[in-house]
């Protein structure tokens, strides 16, 4: 007997996601959706593919080292898969929608593809969905944002998370005040994102600033916290362009006390994450135990000026893959989404097929066991595939009743008649 063996694994970083997970991530993603619904957004559909000169001019070296890229025999020209969205609206803004007015409110939602390190252990495949709000620049905007990311979450059942939230003005402002370029930049800024205060002093001995700058560049890794470091950081920093960002970030964290938004909230004055993307205030979202943000944004006004229209634009995306890994660390139930199997003891199929389209219309999932099978092998399928009863028709031995209708997990059991079963099941519309 020949046995064939077949290699069926994939390639790192992506994955499959059978029925429980797919449920999940496409409710995750339908609730980003809907609540930027509720806030005026519309949903757009950007292209898988796009020509590689084309999207670069959206991205940062960072992106664009991580993007994947093939030849494309048609135009030969180089093919690009997006490793990020927001670049594309940013197209899709300055090139299809330019002329109506301002401001644009845009949903999205997509699975994107990024170069991940071969030991980084990271998802090459990244399913995102998000928003952006172009052609405002105010703390407002900045602040709806960030509410509506914190909407997001609550929507989704996540709890415990915090919003850090920071300003690429300020750090820029601090780094351009100290005069320092090239390498000696570089390394006291990586120190600084990594917090490690030793090795900024121990920098600024090999590379002398300003005293003035000095104490600014010492408190970076410091300034993370509550809101009381915004107090800290007016007392430390001198130069204007800092201050104006300090400013800005103290009107948006106003601005979420009166959305209500407040007890979530973190300061981190030192974050240099998108220095080179980002313009102003960012925000990310973390949940304890899961090492990346479930979301992140902030504010970007240079990227659709790259593309001959200028206009101020702040967003977020969430990291559905992220997001569902935090809901399954606390706990959450995944959502069952069926309703019943309807099981047919009887010759007739139809009252079967009439009950079951009734049903469905009264908003119920509903699944016919066609399958030739005795009742106690339909409730173990049923159990097993999260349908939550059995619909048992033409199997009744008590005549005052119409229907049993079984629970799939416990077998509790009960005899009921039509009307009954209309009430057990009103329309969910």
């Amino acid at each position: 007997m020949n046995v064939h063996h077949f290699d069926t694994s994939l390639p790192r970083g992506v994955a499959d996601y059978l029925p429980a997970s797919a449920t999940r991530l496409s409710l995750l993603e339908q609730q980003v959706l809907q609540v930027a619904t509720s806030w005026g957004f519309q949903q757009i559909l950007p292209p898988a593919l796009e020509f590689e000169d084309v999207l670069a001019m959206g991205m940062g070296d960072g992106l664009r080292a991580r993007t994947f890229r093939f030849d494309d025999w048609q135009s030969g020209r180089l093919l690009a898969i997006p490793p990020d969205i927001t670049p594309q609206i940013a197209r899709i803004v300055a090139t299809r929608l330019k002329g109506q007015l301002l401001p644009y409110r845009i949903s999205y939602a997509g699975r994107v593809l990024r170069h991940a390190e071969l030991q980084s252990g990271r998802n090459r495949e990244i399913m995102q969905a998000g928003v952006e709000l172009i052609g405002l620049d105010s703390p407002e905007a900045d602040a709806e944002m960030v509410a509506m990311a914190v909407e997001v979450m609550t929507a989704a059942g996540l709890h415990d998370f915090k919003v850090d939230l920071g300003q690429v003005a300020f750090c820029q402002g601090v780094f351009e005040a100290s005069g320092l370029q090239g390498e000696p930049l570089r390394l006291i800024r990586q120190a600084i994102a990594l917090k490690d205060v030793s090795s900024v002093e121990l920098l600024l001995r090999h590379y002398p600033v300003p005293e003035t700058s000095q104490r600014e560049l010492l408190a970076l890794p410091r300034l993370f916290g509550g809101c009381e470091v915004l107090e800290e950081a007016a007392r430390i920093v001198q130069n204007q362009r800092s201050k104006t960002a300090l400013q800005n970030i103290k009107d948006v964290v106003a601005i979420l006390g009166l959305h209500g938004v407040s007890e979530c909230l973190t300061i981190d004055l030192g974050e240099t994450r998108g220095l080179d993307y980002h313009t102003g205030l960012t925000f990310e979202g973390f949940v304890p135990g899961i090492g990346e943000a479930v979301f992140s944004g902030g504010r970007y006004d240079d990227l659709i000026g790259r593309y001959g229209f200028d206009a101020p634009a702040t967003g977020f995306t969430c990291n559905l893959f992220s997001l569902m890994q935090a809901l399954e660390l606390q706990g959450a139930r995944p959502h069952e989404q069926r309703d019943l199997l309807v099981f047919n003891g009887a010759d007739d199929r139809s009252e079967a097929l009439e009950l079951s389209r009734e049903l469905r219309q009264r908003g119920y999932a509903v699944a016919r066991d066609i399958i030739k099978r005795d009742l106690d092998a339909s409730l173990c399928y049923a159990a097993e595939a999260g349908i939550r009863a059995v619909l048992v028709i033409g199997n009744n031995q008590d005549t005052r009743s119409t229907y049993r209708l079984i629970q799939a997990t416990d077998r509790a059991e009960q005899g009921i008649t039509r009307e009954q079963l209309w009430q057990l099941f009103p329309s969910r519309s």
